[in-house]
């Protein structure tokens, strides 16, 4: 019977491991020293590996090198969907003529041939695409994308020319689609079309809207449909820090293209298909947020209880859905059948979540804590569908951890699933949890927007039961000093209060007295100098922040813009020194 297996990188290693029930490490497995980068093929044949000087091909059921293709200071590696390809890329360096060399290389996994160099300087969307039986491979180059035949790549098969396009997509089914999206400039909306390849002539469905500068594009797995997330990096209604979202489907043959209608505003979090290809689901809205399901026409279907939730994903077999709370949030999951009536399956706290993945039989689910985004409490654990902790692994640093990638036909689904198996003895040893009980999510008082996060607290912040009780002490004291004569300090401080609280009627009366203004001035000065500072500082962050996504895009830079990039190592340790934390 298949097993279950996971890769789990650290700063110079990597190890595969197998699940339930054993855990054991591949023995026939031994990399070499100083792993950079490391991933299974989209069919889990192949393992990958790079080192400062080479990668390594491996057979994930054996451990045994495959192959060894020579190439140093590679940043990033991809394969192509059933693996008979290798991509690497490197950063792009100028050759004595001024120009940028190849830095993209392509090489046959299956016979150990390099294929083929090419010049791709920036590395966002640098990977070749394929069909989904590696028939063809397409690239974006500027104002067009290229095809070519498998079994000639010495020069392109055919061209589909898009002025401004700046995103493509092939179909992952057997159609042979492709879809491209040219962004909004200059008053000219944003688009995107569908093609037949090599039929370029006519797109056979597309559909143009505004407020859209870059879009986020995910196919059905039939490769029959077609979701667009567009988006802008800004919010010209100031009602949201993190820009505008729409939603869009398309359909491949043109019979429908439409803007899903969400009834709740905000961005939008999270877009993804069930493996039936029927139905989709959107994580929406201001938190708390909105999650809903829609059947292949943006028809709603059902929609869950608002939750401060961020994250959405079917199990391999459609037939959950967990919904969870990451990143910023507690880290909440919950889980629901599909299969009856979207009834709660089970609720269980992951704190600290970085990424989290269905195991390819559709009983578990893997979370992991990462490094770079958390230096602390980096581990796998591997939780049961119904809420049960079954595995835990702590790690001094963890890059990367996900499962091997199985065809779901070797893990048939039964209508009577089994129930949670023991837990594995490190999941006693897992923070705040005990083997083999569920692990309920625990309300952890008011929710906090991102902005209001990572700050000193002001007098107005979140208020704390502890903080609550010790007021009303402070309360009850007053009251009982009430019958006490009062210092002249006390005189005046208690002047002042009624000062202010007498502006403050006067002012939502439509009135306003003098002593308003100096109590606003006295409220404004209890914010304190600190905080100031503080809030000066992530404001330059998040201007940081938008000049590198800028350069990431390959737009130019002013020479004063690079030189603020380099300064947020010196930003942020600033506000480490201020006891602002991440």
């Amino acid at each position: 019977m298949a097993q279950p297996q996971f890769l789990a990188r650290t700063p110079k290693s990597v190890t595969l491991q197998s699940s339930v029930p054993e855990f054991k490490l591949l023995s026939g497995f031994t990399p070499a020293d100083g792993v950079r980068m490391s991933l299974y093929s989209p069919n889990g044949k192949f393992f990958a590996y790079s080192t400062s000087e080479n990668i390594q091909i491996v057979d994930p059921d054996t451990g045994a090198i495959v192959q060894t293709f020579v190439s140093p200071n590679i940043i990033d590696i991809a394969f192509s969907p059933r693996g008979s390809y290798l991509m690497t890329w490197e950063r792009p360096k100028r050759e004595e003529s001024g120009n940028f060399g190849p830095n993209l290389r392509l090489w046959n996994v299956i016979t150990g041939e390099y294929v083929r160099a090419f010049t791709q300087k920036n590395q966002a969307g640098w990977k070749l695409q394929f069909s989904f039986d590696e028939k063809y491979a397409a690239r974006l180059v500027t104002n067009e994308v290229e095809f070519y035949d498998t079994t000639n790549f010495k020069s392109s098969w055919a061209r589909l020319k898009v002025e401004g396009v700046s995103a493509f997509s092939l179909s992952p089914g057997q159609n042979y689609s492709v879809a491209v999206f040219t962004p909004e400039i200059s008053g000219r909306p944003a688009s995107v079309k569908v093609y037949q390849i090599p039929n370029f002539k006519q797109p056979v469905s597309q559909k143009t809207f505004f407020k859209a500068e870059k879009a986020e594009m995910k196919w059905n797995k039939l490769g029959t449909a077609l979701l667009v997330l567009g988006s802008t990096e800004v919010d010209k209604s100031g009602k949201s820090y993190y820009g505008e979202t729409n939603l869009y489907l398309l359909g491949i043959a043109g019979s429908y293209d439409s803007r899903i209608q969400l009834d709740k505003e905000g961005t939008i979090h999270d877009f993804t298909w069930s493996p039936n290809s029927r139905e989709f689901g959107v994580v929406y809205g201001y938190m708390p947020s909105k999650t809903t399901i829609f059947d292949a026409r943006g028809n709603v279907v059902h929609s869950f209880p608002v939750a401060p939730k961020n994250t959405l994903l079917f199990s391999p077999h459609g037939r959950f859905i967990l919904v969870a709370g990451f990143g910023n949030l507690q880290g909440g999951v919950d889980i629901y059948d599909r299969q009856k009536q979207f009834v709660k399956v089970s609720s269980f706290e992951a704190a600290n979540t970085v990424g989290c993945e269905w195991c390819p039989n559709g009983q578990y689910v893997l979370t992991s804590t990462t490094s770079p985004r958390l230096r602390v409490d980096n581990s796998i654990k591997l939780w049961h569908y119904t809420g049960k902790l079954i595995y835990y692994k702590e790690y001094p640093e963890l890059f990367a951890a996900t499962w091997r990638p199985q065809d779901v036909s070797l893990y048939p689904i039964r209508s009577t699933l089994e129930s949670a198996p023991e837990p594995h003895a490190s999941a006693a040893t897992a923070p705040g949890t005990k083997a083999g009980a569920s692990t309920e999510s625990k309300p952890k008082g008011a929710y906090v927007p991102p902005h209001a996060r990572n700050r000193i607290q002001s007098p107005n912040s979140v208020v704390t039961a502890t903080q609550f009780q010790k007021d009303f002490a402070a309360a009850a004291q007053a009251a009982n000093d009430s019958n006490k004569p009062l210092s002249k300090t006390a005189l005046k401080n208690k002047k002042k209060r009624e000062n202010k609280k007498k502006a403050e009627e006067e002012k939502q009366d439509g009135t306003e007295s003098p002593e308003g203004s100096a109590a606003d001035a006295q409220s404004a000065s209890t914010i304190s100098p600190e905080e100031k500072k503080i809030r000066s500082l992530l404001k330059k962050l998040r201007a940081i922040q938008d000049l590198k996504a800028r350069q990431l895009n390959g737009d130019k830079l002013e020479d004063t813009q690079v030189k603020k990039i380099a300064t947020e190592d010196a930003v942020r340790k600033e506000l480490t020194s201020l006891g602002w934390s991440e």
